[in-house]
């Protein structure tokens, strides 16, 4: 009898271990835009080395958006890298916690694009 109730409860921990960590890996909590310059991005980390970034949203860097970018997405990556500077639109995901190995961040960047910026001003010839 005390066999039988200690495999259930080692099972149902297991299971709920499982079910815990297989929510956090695929569940979204938002998904939206942003836009603002490019002020950074870095590969960072001691044991895991993430992709990291900072995208500034208002004037003299008021309001820093930070993000991730997965390993795998390497086309955002390589864009980024290209655009840094400039004025960008980034599509990302808010995720409920994050994983060591996925970045600092809840939000990770899954597209990224460049956009006009509105703060400059346009001269008629």
């Amino acid at each position: 009898m005390l066999r039988k109730f200690f495999f259930i409860a080692i099972a149902t921990i297991i299971v709920g271990f499982t079910a815990y960590f297989t929510f956090l890996y695929y569940a979204t909590f938002s998904e939206g835009f942003r836009s603002g310059e490019l002020i950074k991005i870095s590969r960072k980390g001691m044991i895991f080395k993430t992709w990291e970034g900072e995208l500034s949203q208002g004037v003299a860097g008021a309001q820093i958006f930070k993000f991730s970018i997965l390993d795998q997405d390497e086309k955002v990556i390589q864009q980024m890298k290209e655009l840094q500077g400039e004025y960008v639109k980034v599509t990302y995901e808010e995720r409920y916690k994050t994983f060591p190995w996925w970045g600092d961040t809840v939000y990770f960047v899954t597209e990224v694009v460049k956009e006009d910026s509105p703060f400059k001003v346009k001269v008629n010839q």
